[in-house]
Parts: structure tokens; C-alpha cells; sequence
């Protein structure tokens, strides 16, 4: 018997929604604020829902909103079945999920079943009892190595830190176990080979599905299962340099995870249309379908284009191979150029090639000149090229106002672990994190009444919702009309390429006789067309300028 939603006012019931979905990240704490304090919350979403239902979006995934202290931004959860009283109270939740739904948006809410928090109750707990209890076998906890146990069990290391292991006093106050962690010491990984802590998970899935959330987005969605055999292996064994494609890694992409997903799937199916699911996977392109077929999550990231170069041959090779990867596993294909963990794409392609990304960050981006005005033209000729194609496309906040990277945050107030967990040879994700404007004034630039709880540039002034909205030809404007338009226009998940005598020109067509064609860096290209029906910057006489995508019929 399906459940079925009661909170489905204005959605379809096409069960095959999300295979040419546009869904649009909201990291909340950076979107709108309702109360002042700084920071983003569930009813500063609420109140912009007019502003989402204008970009003709198909779908919202919201970043982390649990209750959490913000060790990793939200990725440390507290408890998965609430929302931070910082960011509001389930009640809250329900009057904007409903209030989305009843503007034709559905809602993606973000999972995190590698680690918890190390303020989860059950951490606590396990800190609390002794080496071997059920408390502690919830996580993974080891004896260390030496003398003493001075020494961690293994050389594995960490995300955010130089080793995966922590030491903790016991109850007595001497030192005692240790507890892995791939990220930050405030992340404590499960232990994914214990019943109960897959048990808990399928019961918060259900009781966000209950709610009537439409899907999941699995963040590690590789990790979670590990191979914690006895004696545990050592770092030379590890695969980083050469990923395995048998499934027996140590704590990346084991086979034991599929069957961890297809219980998911059991649940995801249990409702009516079924619950949706993408997994952040970091895996070969080969081993994605396994997260991304029917039987397991259904759809994965592919992340392909966040490290494209703005390239014709990287650009076409991405979708070749893309696209023969979801037809393997009969997904949808997803198309992602920015989102919360990676360098804004209007700044990557304003860089030049050979920069160096994270260097040039750590110098607040004053080693190398950026060119905004190109990076913001190539930024929008690459989000109508991917709008274009068949599948999925997943855009965040902020990009579709042009946005680029605020690289000037003062390194005392970078919130990011990579910085100081890395030793500070990384400056971090919070770049692409500073919370949003919406107008050129305020002491937030519109975001809330209170300030920020990141520092905002001053060019914000002239890169804002209220700058752009309405005015022709805005990054704003080009992202409304296009997204507004690829929903009349998606037909069969189909494409079909076709030759240009430019080299720095690709051109393909869709069913329903609409054609895109991009030109990357090349001399203006002239082509034929009855009608051209949107372009990411003005084309004139049938002639693409370098840095420009239209779409048009023959």
C-alpha cells in the first residue's frame, strides 16, 4: 500500500519528474533571514518562495538545517529528526513545505548518514560507557597502537584534519580509545556494519517522507561502509591515486553499500509518486550507475563539469561520456556547474587556466587578475549549454544573479574546517557560502535586517536581486527566461550532435527541432536559423560572438 502525500497541492504526478528536473540548492543559512540575527532560517526561505516560483525551478535541495554547531556547516548533525532552533522549528518546516508545494516546487532535503556530530546524543553516550559496549559500537572505536595506546590504530588520514583518529579520556580521566573520523574530529564516522545504525537512518527517512519530502540528497554517498577487518589496513592500500573498481576498498564505494541503498529503495517505494534520491558519490565514472540505478538511489552527481574547463573537447567529452553512463543504468544524466563545496563557475571561468585555484584563494585572489565581465559571460553561455542538454540540472543560489566568488574574507573569520584542519594551506568553501543580496542597501544587502554571519563585499551593491530583477539582459533575467523556456521545450532525453567548421563551436539539436549552439573562445561564428529563441548574451545577424549560447529552430 503507497503512502501518499498529503502536502502535494500544485505538484504532478508524473513519478518521472526528476529525470529533466531544474533543482535549485538553498543552503539556508546563507539564503534570507527572517529575525535579524545574522543567520538564514526556514521562514526567510518561506518569505522568498515568490522569488523561486519566478525562476520556473522544478525542485529545491536544502543544505543541512538540522541542529547542529556548525563544525562543518551543517554537515555535523545533532539530530536528524529537527531543525536547528537557530533556523526555526518543525512547524516551521511544515508551513514552508507546504507553502513550496503549493507553488508547484518539491523539496530535497540533505541526508548525512557517514558521520554525526559529535554532540549527537549517541556520541555522547558512547563517550560516556565503556570500550565494547553496544554505545560505542555504534561508532568506530579503536584501541591505539605503542606502549601506552599513544599512538592512533592506523595511519589513515582525514578530510580536515592530518589523521582520521581522535584520542578520548575515559570516565576516569586517562587517555583511552580512539574514534575514527574522515572529516573533522567533531565528525564521528558511524559504523555502518551495525544494524541499529541502519535501522535509525531508514527511520529518519520515513519520518521526512512522512512529512511529505519528495527526496534525498545522500551526501558521501560512498563512504558510510568500511572494511574495519582486524589487522585494519594501511594508508598505502587506500587507493587514493588509483581509485579500485571492485568494490573492496577500505572506506570508499564497497559493494555492502548497494545493499544498504536498495533498503532505501524499499522505502522510497512505499510512497506515492516514490521518494527521489541523488548521491554525492565521488566514485569513477564507471561505478556511478551502481548509485544511480532504480534498484539502489536512482539518480548520482555526475561531477564532471565543476572541473571542465570552458572547452569545446572538454565540454563535448563530458556529455558523450555522461550521457552513455546514464543510458547504462536508465537515469537521467545531472548537470551541475556550482554548488556549496566548489569555487563559483563565474570565477573559475574568469581565471586563467593555469591559476591555480586554491593558491590564488589563500591570497584573496590578488596573485592573478580575475576578468569578472568574461567570467560572468562564459558563466551564463555554459548554464544555457548544460540547460540545454537532456537530464538533470542542479544550479545553486546565487548563480543565477551572475554571482562570483567572494575571495577577500578576512582568513580570523573563515568558518570553513578545511582552513584551519588542512594547516591553513586551503582558504576554504565559505567563499561561495556568504549569504545573499537581494537589494543594494541594508546592512546586509537585503539578507536580513541584522547583518551577515559572513562578511559581504561591497560589490554586492551592484550584483542583487533588486539590481537585476526585471532589467533586460541581467544574469536574473537570461536564467528566468531560460529556465521558463526549457520546460516547453524538454522533450525525449534525446540529443544529436552536428558538425561547425569552428573549432571553438559545438552544436547540437533536441527533439521538438530546437537546436544550442555554444561558442567558447572563438572568432563570430555565423549560422542559419528561422528563430532564434533565447541566447545568453545579444546575438546579432545569426552571429555568435565568443562567450555566448542561443538556442533556436531551422
Amino acid at each position: 500500500m503507497s503512502k501518499t502525500s498529503k502536502k502535494t497541492t500544485g505538484l504532478s504526478t508524473d513519478k518521472n519528474w526528476w529525470r529533466q528536473a531544474a533543482i535549485y540548492q538553498i543552503y539556508p543559512r546563507s539564503f534570507a533571514d527572517s529575525n535579524g540575527d545574522g543567520i538564514g532560517d526556514i521562514k526567510g526561505i518561506t518569505s522568498r518562495i515568490p522569488y523561486l516560483k519566478s525562476l520556473a525551478i522544478d525542485a529545491v535541495w536544502l543544505s543541512p538545517f538540522y541542529p547542529s554547531a556548525l563544525a562543518d556547516g551543517g554537515y555535523d548533525v545533532d539530530d536528524y529528526r529537527n531543525v536547528d532552533p537557530k533556523l526555526g522549528t518543525l512547524e516551521d518546516f511544515d508551513e514552508m513545505l507546504t507553502t513550496l508545494h503549493e507553488a508547484g516546487i518539491r523539496v530535497f532535503v540533505d541526508i548525512v548518514p557517514n558521520h554525526s556530530s559529535n554532540l549527537h546524543q549517541w556520541f555522547i553516550d558512547a563517550l560516556k560507557s565503556e570500550p565494547g559496549s553496544p554505545e560505542r559500537a555504534r561508532y568506530i572505536f579503536r584501541d591505539g597502537k605503542g606502549k601506552d595506546g599513544e599512538l592512533p590504530p592506523t595511519d589513515w588520514p582525514s578530510h580536515f584534519a592530518p589523521s582520521a583518529w581522535t584520542r578520548i579520556k575515559e570516565k576516569d580521566g586517562k587517555p583511552g580509545q580512539w574514534y575514527c573520523h574522515l572529516f573533522a574530529p567533531e565528525q564521528p564516522d558511524f559504523n555502518w556494519d551495525n544494524p541499529e545504525v541502519e535501522a535509525d537512518f531508514i527511520k529518519t527517512l520515513r519520518f521526512w517522507a512522512d512529512r511529505g519530502v519528495d527526496g534525498f540528497r545522500v551526501d558521501v554517498a560512498h563512504a558510510m561502509k568500511k572494511d574495519l577487518s582486524e589487522p585494519l589496513r594501511s594508508q598505502p592500500t587506500l587507493g587514493y591515486e588509483n581509485p579500485r573498481l571492485d568494490g573492496k576498498g577500505v572506506f570508499f564505494d564497497r559493494t555492502e553499500l548497494f545493499e544498504v541503498y536498495k533498503e532505501w529503495r524499499k522505502v522510497f517505494n512505499e510512497y506515492d509518486p516514490p521518494r527521489v534520491a541523488v548521491a554525492e558519490a565521488n566514485v569513477p565514472i564507471e561505478r556511478m550507475p551502481l548509485y544511480a540505478s532504480d534498484k539502489t538511489l536512482g539518480q548520482a552527481f555526475n561531477f564532471a563539469f565543476l572541473d571542465a574547463k570552458f572547452d569545446p573537447s572538454d565540454y563535448r567529452d563530458t556529455v558523450k561520456k555522461s550521457l552513455e553512463i546514464a543510458d547504462k543504468n536508465k537515469s537521467s544524466s545531472t548537470w551541475v556547474l556550482s554548488n556549496h563545496d566548489k569555487i563559483r563557475h563565474a570565477t573559475r571561468y574568469g581565471l586563467h587556466p593555469i591559476v591555480d585555484e586554491k593558491k590564488w584563494l589563500l591570497t584573496d585572489g590578488t596573485t592573478h587578475p580575475l576578468d569578472r565581465e568574461a567570467g560572468t559571460r562564459a558563466a551564463l553561455a555554459a548554464t544555457m549549454f548544460i540547460l540545454a542538454l537532456p537530464g538533470c540540472t542542479y544550479m545553486y543560489q546565487g548563480e543565477e544573479l551572475g554571482m562570483h566568488e567572494v575571495t577577500d574574507i578576512p582568513h580570523d573569520q573563515i568558518q570553513d574546517p578545511a582552513y584551519v584542519g588542512n594547516l591553513y594551506t586551503e582558504k576554504g568553501r565559505d567563499g561561495c557560502r556568504v549569504p545573499l543580496p537581494w537589494s543594494s542597501t541594508g546592512t546586509s544587502y537585503g539578507f536580513g535586517s541584522g547583518g551577515s554571519h559572513l562578511p559581504q563585499p561591497t560589490w554586492f551593491a551592484d550584483t542583487n536581486v533588486q539590481v537585476q530583477d526585471g532589467k533586460a539582459g541581467s544574469p536574473l533575467e537570461i536564467y528566468r527566461k531560460a529556465l521558463a523556456l526549457r520546460k516547453k521545450l524538454q522533450g525525449e532525453e534525446l540529443l544529436m550532435w552536428h558538425e561547425t567548421k569552428n573549432k571553438e563551436v559545438l552544436h547540437f539539436s533536441r527533439p521538438g527541432g530546437w537546436n544550442c549552439m555554444i561558442n567558447f573562445r572563438g572568432h563570430p561564428h555565423k549560422f542559419e536559423a528561422k528563430e532564434i529563441l533565447h541566447s545568453s548574451s545579444p546575438v546579432t545577424d545569426f552571429t555568435l560572438t565568443a562567450g555566448t549560447t542561443v538556442w533556436f529552430r531551422v
